[in-house]
């Protein structure tokens, strides 16, 4: 059944109806047909529905489980393993499904996660989100990619990431940047997805050392062997403590190989930059330059209340409003970051109010798009694939 959502307010002021079939917008500013299930959005805000880029939704909520007393990024990772006997299969996958229809329910229609394969984990983070994948279907789309642990080389996370590729995850990720050789993991993972056919998505120089800096090496690799896959690089932090002819250059050379960059930046400020007091380095990658240069530059939110991000509501909102206040941006195009420019690195279709776009949106109470990411106005409605999925009062 087709649906039309009649008197919604657009960001540039005007009213309309839109009309969607089949999961795409069939038309825009005409009126209902006979038959079509009517969402009256009431002079409600419509704007392109939210994506989370970046999520571990196997760690979420872990807050209190695992406690991080430094704080700092090695901290967190470290606290992970030693509490590993604290974690089981059973509750990660309902940790991993409370976030996820929490994420949901604030306006993201699609979820992107990487899942911690390493030698102590095997592949029960694999085995829990694919399962959350498969049973949110019809709620959310969630894309599962394969987190390599480290060292990447040995045999036996060799096995155990090929093993992650057999059991259906969407993507491969890795951590080039902290390993001994940067470089040939990079080309590793490269190679990896590439043979599997799959998306590579970088956890990527997350440090405020300008001295780590895969970024470069990863973008040549891209053009060199012509990698057909979306190719994402998360964080990408130390790009910012580049000199600002460095970014550019940079900047130019990952828009060249059409590489996404992910910004993270409630993570990242909370993670980095504890151990310079003065003139504490701000956690975040070059958005100016990166932007500047045509690069695609999503946000999202990383961790959400576990060792990484003591905080977090699982709201697309609060990152565009850190993407605000940090990261200097526009409200507008700190939506544009959790919303279009996500789909884009998640290698969705776009969602718009143009016929033929996908038909993924989120109905606020606000006037503007800086009043919604100012307000993150609570009682959302979603609509996924031209259907409501979400609205105020439903049990998420």
């Amino acid at each position: 059944m087709a649906l039309s959502v009649v008197d919604a307010l657009l960001p540039d002021g005007t009213r309309t109806t839109l009309r969607m079939d089949g999961g795409v917008v069939v038309s825009v500013g005409g009126v209902p047909e006979q038959g079509d299930q009517i969402l009256d959005a009431a002079g409600r805000l419509l704007l392109p529905a939210m994506a989370e880029a970046h999520a571990h939704l196997d760690k979420a909520f872990l807050a209190e489980t695992v406690p991080n007393p430094t704080g700092d990024l090695m901290g967190a990772c470290d606290a992970i393993e030693r509490h590993r006997d604290r974690i089981t299969l059973a509750e990660t996958e309902a940790r991993a499904e409370r976030a996820a229809r929490l994420i949901a329910a604030n306006g993201a229609t699609a979820i992107r996660t990487h899942a911690d394969v390493t030698v102590e984990n095997g592949m029960m983070s694999v085995e829990a989100l694919l399962a959350v994948r498969d049973r949110l279907r019809d709620v959310v789309d969630i894309q599962v990619f394969a987190l390599c642990g480290w060292p990447s080389s040995t045999d036996e996370q060799q096995v155990l990431i090929r093993e992650a590729i057999r059991l259906g995850v969407d993507g491969i990720g890795g951590c080039p940047h902290i390993e001994d050789d940067p470089n040939g993991v990079t080309d590793m993972l490269l190679e990896l997805a590439g043979q599997a056919d799959l998306p590579l998505d970088l956890h990527t120089d997350e440090t405020t050392n300008p001295e780590k800096f895969a970024l470069p090496y990863l973008a040549d690799r891209v053009l060199a062997t012509g990698f057909s896959q979306h190719v994402a690089a998360s964080h990408c932090v130390s790009l910012g403590m580049q000199t600002e002819r460095e970014q550019q250059r940079v900047s130019e050379l990952v828009a060249a190989a059409g590489i996404s960059v992910i910004a993270l930046p409630s993570s990242n400020l909370y993670l980095l930059g504890r151990d310079q007091q003065v003139a504490m380095p701000r956690g975040l990658t070059a958005l100016k330059a990166l932007r500047s240069a045509g690069v695609n530059v999503a946000a999202g939110a990383d961790n959400l209340q576990d060792p990484f991000n003591l905080v977090g509501r699982g709201d697309c909102m609060e990152t565009a409003a850190l993407m605000v206040m940090a990261g200097h941006l526009l409200p507008d195009d700190a939506y544009l970051s959790v919303s279009s420019a996500s789909r884009r690195a998640m290698g969705l279709p776009e969602a718009a109010v143009r016929v033929g776009a996908a038909a993924d949106f989120v109905l606020l109470d606000a006037h503007s798009t800086r009043e919604a990411v100012a307000f993150a106005p609570a009682g959302r409605v979603v609509v996924r694939a031209g259907n409501t999925a979400f609205t105020p009062g439903a049990n998420s």
